[in-house]
């Protein structure tokens, strides 16, 4: 297994999201397999080419950053678990 916790700091997203899922505007850019995903508060995350996130997706708790690997052009979208916050991405060169 890797650790993904190194690299360098690249592109940030944010978006709200609240009973209603909120989905980063743009896609990872190419060349970037390496994300940072942290939120607010609790939230269910979902990555995919058109994600909208659900109860039944992956949980992440608030304010624990976690990283993944994705394939470019792909999209984070999160909904609230209890209370709506903010979804942070940040792509890892």
């Amino acid at each position: 297994m890797s650790y993904f916790g190194t690299g360098r700091l690249s592109t940030v997203q944010s978006v709200a999201y609240t009973g209603t899922a909120g989905t980063i505007a743009s896609g990872i850019s190419p060349s970037v397999n390496k994300i940072r995903v942290v939120a607010t508060t609790d939230c269910y995350i979902k990555i995919d080419n058109g994600p909208t996130a659900t109860t039944s997706d992956t949980l992440l708790p608030g304010l624990a950053a976690e990283y993944f690997t994705v394939t470019p052009g792909q999209k984070v979208s999160a909904v609230q678990v209890s209370a709506g916050g903010t979804l942070n991405v940040t792509e890892i060169i």
